[in-house]
């Protein structure tokens, strides 16, 4: 397992940036560790990655010399074992409304003392029980898995208080768009209901000392790194979209 540079930069209070990705690539995201971008967040909730590709899309990350985070479909302890175990630096989990859901999500990444990750030494995350013991890899992944947990609806603000104390979580994330529709506004994420919850939960981030994380393109991400946001990706659409829209606007008569 390689050092999780990403984690490091964050816990340094720095901010990272990646790119979410939903179709089953290595080509694309060795093209974007080529960009310049730090991470790359697999998209197994939304997108048609299967655990193959998966596996595949991490050896292109690690060659590329970025860091893979992977977003199961579901928060469950297969789910997010299949993935650890395919290799990938952490994983963000998805509509984490308790502190009990966020603690099954730790529980789910890390081995003991501090979860339950089922121990395997032929998997490719324990690069297949060579060069290290499996006490030593069981330690070593401890310190460089990534936990981040998703805030994306109005139970998980109402509970945020008692979330964010959950010990083992790095990334608090506040998820823009599944929070307008739970709050009522579909898609209208810059509507005052939904700003000032997205706000309350950045505070109360910030204020227990904790690093909070948000997606969007780049307008989004300048006003989130007003608010000491640290975990920031767009997604590979809103790239492409903004790239033929600056290439049309450069050629087209």
């Amino acid at each position: 397992m390689t050092p999780n540079r990403m984690k490091r930069k964050l816990l340094a209070g720095k901010p990272t940036f990646g790119v979410s990705i939903m179709i089953p690539s290595p080509h694309i995201v060795d093209i974007v560790g080529r960009l310049g971008f730090e991470w790359v967040l697999i998209d197994c909730e939304h997108g048609s990655i299967g655990i193959e590709s998966v596996e595949l899309m991490v050896m292109a990350a690690e060659s590329a010399g970025v860091t893979p985070i992977a977003r199961p479909s579901v928060n469950s302890f297969e789910a997010i074992g299949q993935l650890m175990d395919r290799g990938v630096m952490g994983v963000q989990v998805p509509h984490v409304n308790t502190a009990d859901e966020a603690r099954r999500a730790v529980e789910a990444v890390k081995y003991h003392p501090i979860g339950e990750r089922g121990l395997a030494a032929g998997v490719r995350s324990a690069s297949y029980g060579y060069g290290m013991s499996m006490s030593e890899y069981a330690e070593h992944a401890n310190n460089e898995t990534l936990v981040c947990v998703q805030l994306e609806e109005a139970e998980a603000v109402r509970n945020v208080d008692e979330i964010v104390q959950v010990p083992g979580v790095d990334v608090f994330f506040v998820g823009p768009s599944d929070l307008s529709q739970s709050l009522g506004y579909p898609g209208r994420t810059d509507v005052r209901e939904v700003r000032q919850a997205m706000d309350t939960v950045f505070t109360t981030i910030a204020s227990g000392n904790k690093i909070s994380g948000s997606a969007g393109n780049p307008q989004a991400i300048k006003r989130y790194l007003t608010q000491n946001v640290t975990y920031l990706y767009t997604h590979l659409t809103t790239l492409l979209s903004s790239s033929a829209t600056s290439f049309f606007d450069e050629v087209a008569p």
